[in-house]
């Protein structure tokens, strides 16, 4: 299967990747097995175990389509191709992809491998009678194919990509087809289970994040309420997955206790999912604290393409006129967090995305019943200031004076790094968070006071999060996929 295959369809495009792809692993689960059992070693044909490559020319001198949406488009004429991991993980994202740009261009696509193999630790947890631990690590190197480090970045989505790595032989040098190729997504995959203790089918394309555990309780109860709701707006959510597997239904008694007591405290990152019909359900992700972690989730969950991503969790108020409880929609965000400076310099400005901000505000009155002048008291939009040092108290002096120069109105450790990804990754970012404290002011909960505050504020909290992605998606995704976040040499996959 070394030569490369023309398809009619999105869907003969797809199935021939799924094809191509199966087999490689096959050989490769295979020839691992065979070693590890009686040492046999592999001898295999050149892309034996190759990721596919999808393939798409459009020819100079064809006709070019009036558009103006945000990606499903040349830029140029040429050949732009990409290696894919995983594609039947994929389908839909790749029949989309495949089918707005066969739909509006002329172009001859094809199928075939790759000179990147897939690596061996990314197919190994589908070996099954042998013992893995009877072989050395370093041998199991020497013999199969490793993630090889120097060929996995984010070169493309920075702008500054290479695409050596996409050529299956020597041909001239194609262009992008997607943001992500197969060594990195595959990568990103295997930190995803890592992290969150959920696969990544499981992931759903509406994301939520917090930085405070108590809204993982919120979010399983107002879970389990819609899927136990048989008409309306949990009509068509079909599971709540939790980590280590745990899965419950409409049908599953004490849904709420079995989920709560899932072995949530063994992942770093821990993740609970709604699911709907292709993907199109919630998911929540605690990040805990600090821009670390906020950068970590959000550069593996891109891979997955999802529709958008919103923040929402604890801030300090920084203003006299804010009181406890209320919220802050952020329209800016002053990036302190130091995370992704090598990657997007900090003087680069990260937009608001009006899709979200109109939809986070139409939830927030939606679930507090407030009209708009009453809602206006509750909820402020400003500068959000997202630092890496969470005792910045203690350089206040220092601190005060590029405060008061950005207008900044709140100030945590997560939200400026989840915006930054979302912009250098091309998905749709918003924040709403709730003030807690504000630490200019002296005005710091006590602990009665506290755990009244978080009984009444995360519960509207993580309704209002739910609604504006049930919004968003009622509203269609598409519209999502603002051209602010595009450049102007974009691969042609959103």
């Amino acid at each position: 299967m070394s030569d490369w295959t023309t398809v009619k369809t999105p869907d003969e495009a797809v199935e021939a990747l799924i094809t191509r792809y199966e087999a490689s692993a096959g050989r490769l689960r295979r020839a691992f097995e065979a070693f590890v059992r009686d040492g046999t070693q592999p001898a295999p044909a050149p892309f034996d175990f190759a990721y596919p490559a999808l393939r798409m020319e459009y020819a100079p001198g064809t006709a070019v389509p009036p558009l103006s949406s945000a990606f499903g488009k040349f830029e140029s004429p040429g050949t732009y191709q990409t290696n894919i991991a995983r594609p039947a993980l994929f389908r839909d994202y790749l029949c989309e992809q495949i089918g707005m740009l066969m739909g509006r261009y002329e172009v001859e696509v094809s199928v075939g491998p790759s000179r990147e193999d897939i690596p061996y630790p990314y197919v190994l947890e589908s070996a099954s009678g042998v013992d893995v631990e009877a072989v050395p690590p370093s041998e199991l190197a020497r013999i199969f194919p490793t993630p090889d480090l120097a060929s996995i970045d984010d070169g493309i989505a920075n702008g500054d990509w290479a695409t050596t790595s996409l050529l299956a032989v020597d041909e001239p040098q194609p262009k992008p087809l997607a943001l992500f190729p197969a060594l990195r997504t595959d990568y990103s995959l295997q930190r995803l289970r890592h992290y969150t203790g959920t696969e990544p089918e499981d992931f759903q394309q509406f994301i939520l994040f917090t930085n405070y555990h108590r809204y993982m309780d919120e979010f399983v109860e107002l879970a389990v309420e819609r899927l136990q709701s048989k008409n309306g707006v949990g009509a068509d959510y079909k599971e709540l997955v939790a980590p280590g597997g745990t899965r419950v239904s409409a049908d599953t008694k004490d849904a709420v206790r079995k989920v709560q007591s899932s072995p949530w405290r063994r992942h770093q990152m821990p993740a609970y999912h709604l699911t709907a019909p292709g993907g199109q359900g919630i998911t929540l992700v605690n990040i805990g604290v600090g821009p670390s972690n906020a950068k970590t989730i959000t550069d593996h969950l891109a891979v997955l393409r999802p529709q958008c991503w919103i923040m929402i969790g604890h801030c300090g108020g920084l203003r006299h006129s804010q009181r406890l409880g209320d919220y802050v929609l952020a329209h800016a965000y002053l990036r302190r967090d130091h995370v992704l400076d090598r990657d997007l310099p900090p003087d680069i400005p990260i937009p608001a995305i009006a899709e979200v901000q109109l939809a986070l505000t139409a939830a927030a009155g939606t679930v507090t019943g407030d009209g708009p002048k009453a809602l206006k008291h509750r909820l402020r939009t400003g500068t959000v200031v997202t630092h890496d040092d969470r005792n910045w108290e203690l350089r206040f002096e220092r601190e005060a004076r590029t405060l008061g120069h950005a207008r900044a109105i709140a100030i945590d450790m997560e939200s400026a790094t989840v915006a930054a990804n979302g912009y250098r990754f091309r998905v749709p970012y918003g924040t709403l968070l709730c003030v807690s404290d504000k630490p200019l002011h002296g005005e710091i909960k006590l602990p009665g006071a506290a755990n009244r505050f978080y009984e009444r504020a995360i519960g509207e909290h993580m309704k209002i999060g739910i609604e504006a992605l049930e919004m968003l998606r009622r509203d269609g995704a598409s519209a999502l996929h603002s051209r602010k976040l595009r450049s102007f040499d974009e691969p042609p996959f959103r």
